[in-house]
């Protein structure tokens, strides 16, 4: 969620020059941004605190950063923040509103409200530093040609996958008249989607097959991506494809809809109380039956789709 925020803050303080610094794996999320280098790195190889305390000399050495940005806030980088500002840097900080997310997700509270987007809490870290910045929170399609849905079956939690044989259901209708690509990674998700191209007309598998580049350039070429709250509404949003999100334990009131994505393209149950129950879809159902996705209507989305 961080690549369209850089984009739009660059573009907008065009002298300045960001050093993205995460896994390797994610080097191709900021590959096209004008005035960011990635920075990939193995924490395998800096554990602990002494680790650590190498690569932030190794960072400052490289690097001599005017400003620090924790995007992340996680002991890590809490523990990275405090070397750096014994250093003498100006570290900034991102706030998740754990208090206020701690409320929203509490079953017994029957007020819930809109928080604070994500990408916005991003864009704070650098406003904290003096910059000006205002994101348009509107996708940026590719001038590509464009055909097929995009279907990601799959997430992290339970908490926010529909039932797969929902989503089965979803493919068998969509497929007679779109052509389905269905993205997925690991063995298990690669072997239950080719099984189902086997038996689905007009569907094609891509689990397994294409690296990050290539997914974010199908991904491009999509009239449509069908996910859950899951990656890949974020890859979608970053390559402009619009995304029609599925939503159970999780809610967008936590700020994690994907960036520019619209909320009339948001499926979930509007009725239950309880929801959402958590920020990540990480507990279990605390009714026991999840019928945040158990009661989800496969038509409902279809008519999304079709909108």
């Amino acid at each position: 969620m961080t690549a369209p925020v850089f984009r739009e803050f660059l573009e907008q303080n065009p002298d300045v020059e960001i050093i993205m610094v995460s896994r390797k794996n994610f080097e191709s999320l900021f590959a096209d941004i004008p005035n960011v280098t990635f920075k990939g790195v193995n924490l395998d190889e800096y554990k602990g605190l002494f680790g650590l305390r190498r690569l932030a000399n190794e960072l400052i050495n490289e690097f001599n950063p005017d400003f620090v940005a924790n995007l992340h806030d996680v002991i890590r980088t809490k523990i990275l923040d405090k070397i750096n500002r014994r250093k003498g840097l100006k570290v900034f900080k991102i706030n998740k509103g754990k208090e206020e997310k701690e409320e929203l997700t509490d079953v017994w509270n029957l007020n819930k409200v809109q928080l604070k987007k994500t990408v916005e809490r991003y864009a704070d870290v650098f406003r904290a530093m003096g910059f000006k910045v205002e994101l348009s929170h509107k996708l940026r399609p590719l001038q590509v040609p464009k055909s097929g849905i995009g279907l990601a079956p799959f997430a992290q939690h339970k908490g926010k996958m529909l039932p797969l044989e929902k989503t089965y259901e979803l493919a068998k209708i969509l497929a007679q008249k779109h052509p389905i690509y269905f993205f997925g990674g690991g063995k298990k998700e690669t072997e239950t989607l080719e099984k189902w191209e086997s038996e689905i007309p007009n569907t094609k598998s891509l689990s397994g097959k294409l690296t990050l580049s290539e997914e974010l350039t199908k991904i491009s070429e999509l009239e449509l991506m069908i996910s859950m709250d899951s990656a890949n509404m974020h890859l979608a949003s970053l390559m402009g494809t619009r995304c029609v999100s599925i939503w159970g334990a999780t809610h967008p009131y936590a700020g994690f809809l994907g960036f520019g994505q619209s909320e009339d393209d948001v499926v979930q149950v509007k009725d239950l109380t309880c929801r959402p129950c958590s920020v990540f879809g990480d507990k279990e159902c605390y009714r026991g039956d999840w019928a945040c996705l158990e009661e989800l209507n496969v038509q409902k989305i279809v008519q999304t789709v079709n909108l």
